[in-house]
């Protein structure tokens, strides 16, 4: 009796534990195997309103919607090497599955989208901006984007003129200033205003500031804080709300093609959903934001001080910029026509649109 009972319990409990072992194994096999890993860089730092204010947030949204059947990892400060020019590159070439990246960094690289830097083009904010950047980037520019998945592409909201020791109230001003530039076009602008040109990234503008190699730099307010470029300038220009900005740099959210066609059916819908201009003027909004409470920051601050452009400065630095524009229009270069790229532009700016809530 006794060892009939106890080979009948063995048996049940060897039962119990294969049922348990294949729930297990059925349950864990399917959601680990699911689960794709995004790969995601970008150029500044992990304190940068970019990760904490969208990145951060948009990939717990896109894990959640997906069923965490995606999640991201996220390097920021260019952790995976080279600079910030060859983001491009970096994604095409399937190094990451996204970056983060600021078009005219890599110059010549999408020369329609130039049309976006143009001087005094782009209305000054970041959700207008973006707004506009993301019809023109996926209509009449979007040949510039043929080796991408675009996820989204915003403006920084525009340029501010900061200076270590030159109050800058107009272009007389800026007369025999060496200024860092962040693009082609802001290079050229800064020219035809009288000053000299220098282009590097935002990592390096605190530091060559400091040392008095340049003047001051063309920025967004946004790039302040993680460059600390308030640390070592104190004079501040930017435009009036009604004026357009003087260039603004355009940023664009990038993946590589065979990620984007290698997730499963509900990833990429829901990246799809969170994707397009709603992620675009979300980064333009954010960028709203920094650029309050960056303003407000430096506003301030007794040490500090921020001029606004007055009617007939702004009209002095527009009409001296407009070879800028002319000369890039008259550009047959690759075979695009410039021209029509600018009229193009010119109608999406004044389709005037409700800022989002």
């Amino acid at each position: 009796m006794t060892p009939r009972m106890t080979r009948g319990a063995l048996k049940h409990c060897q039962r119990v534990l294969l049922l348990g072992v294949g729930l297990a194994l059925g349950a864990a096999s399917p959601s680990a195997s699911a689960v794709t890993t995004l790969r995601i860089t970008h150029f500044l730092p992990a304190v940068a309103s970019v990760q904490r204010q969208v990145l951060d947030p948009w990939c717990d949204e896109l894990e959640a919607r997906s069923g965490h059947e995606i999640r991201c990892q996220i390097y920021p400060s260019m952790q995976l090497g080279g600079i910030p020019s060859q983001l491009p590159d970096m994604v095409r070439n399937g190094v990451v599955d996204i970056a983060w990246t600021a078009l005219g960094y890599s110059a010549g690289r999408f020369p329609r989208s130039e049309a976006l830097e143009l001087p005094f083009m782009l209305p000054a904010g970041g959700d207008e901006g973006s707004r506009i950047a993301w019809a023109f980037t996926q209509g009449p520019a979007r040949k510039d984007f043929a080796d991408y998945h675009v996820l989204a592409v915003h403006s920084d909201g525009g340029a501010v003129f900061h200076s270590r020791d030159t109050l800058i109230y107009d272009a007389a001003d800026m007369a025999g200033l060496k200024l860092r530039a962040p693009t082609r076009m802001a290079s050229r602008m800064i020219d035809a205003l009288g000053a000299s040109a220098v282009s590097m990234p935002p990592a390096q503008i605190a530091d060559t500031l400091a040392k008095g190699v340049i003047n001051g730099a063309s920025a967004g307010w946004e790039v302040v804080p993680p460059t600390k470029l308030d640390e070592v300038t104190r004079y501040h220009t930017e435009p009036a709300a009604h004026q357009a900005t003087p260039t603004v740099t355009v940023l664009a959210f990038l993946m590589n093609k065979q990620s984007y066609e290698r997730l499963p059916d509900k990833a990429r819908a829901a990246l799809d959903a969170l994707s397009g201009e709603g992620l675009s003027r979300r980064f333009g909004k954010a960028w709203d934001d920094a650029i309050v409470r960056v303003r407000a920051k430096v506003k301030n601050d007794p040490d500090q001080t921020v001029i606004t452009l007055d009617d007939a400065a702004y009209n002095g630095m527009r009409d001296a910029s407009r070879s800028v524009t002319e000369d890039w229009m008259a550009s047959r270069e690759g075979g695009v026509d410039r021209a029509a790229l600018v009229r193009a532009l010119e109608a999406l700016v004044e389709q005037k649109e409700p800022a989002l809530e």
